[in-house]
């Protein structure tokens, strides 16, 4: 099982091999964090920059955009493919795209709706994950994403298998 809480500093995953922060925004007690932006000293316990990388048995995978300014993850753990895409959201090129892989969750920031579409026409996941931004999460992103209404939740726990239809979406924040 696969814990996703969103926590004052970001989200968190646990129920890995190694527990791990999405972009966070201040400390956490995760085992390490995934940073959106490149350091020039990496912190310990941090991954800032795009390359392949296996921590614990997990691969993980960082797409470099913006000539490498910027940093999404594709990372693979317990036979979930899960992408976490970094705010703020921009234009994705087929080929980064194509690193992304067969993706079955898709974390992104709740921004720029146009982009949003793009990326699920793209990826098609089976399970979605919206995330506030600084501004919240736009009306319409959710919209866009048949969320409108749905629970703003602050945990969500993966349990065994993927919805075998459609897509479930997760709307993060609270």
């Amino acid at each position: 099982m696969l814990l996703f809480r969103w926590t004052p500093a970001g989200l968190v995953c646990s129920g890995g091999p190694k527990s791990f922060a999405v972009f966070p925004q201040g400390a956490t007690d995760a085992d390490f964090s995934f940073l959106s932006v490149p350091e020039e000293e990496p912190q310990e316990g941090s991954i800032s920059w795009p390359g392949e990388y296996d921590i614990a048995g997990m691969a993980i995978r960082g797409i470099g955009q913006n000539e490498g300014q910027q940093v999404s993850y594709v990372v693979s753990l317990t036979g979930t493919r899960c992408a976490f895409i970094s705010s703020p959201l921009g234009e994705w090129s087929d080929a980064d795209i194509a690193y992304l892989g067969n993706v079955d969750l898709l974390v992104l920031p709740g921004e720029n709706a146009t982009m949003v579409q793009k990326l699920l026409d793209a990826v098609d996941p089976r399970l979605l994950f919206l995330l506030p931004s600084k501004d919240g999460i736009d009306r319409e992103v959710l919209k866009v994403c048949g969320a409108e209404g749905k629970e703003h939740i602050t945990e969500y726990k993966l349990k065994g298998a993927l919805p075998a239809e459609g897509r479930e979406v997760v709307v993060f924040g609270g």
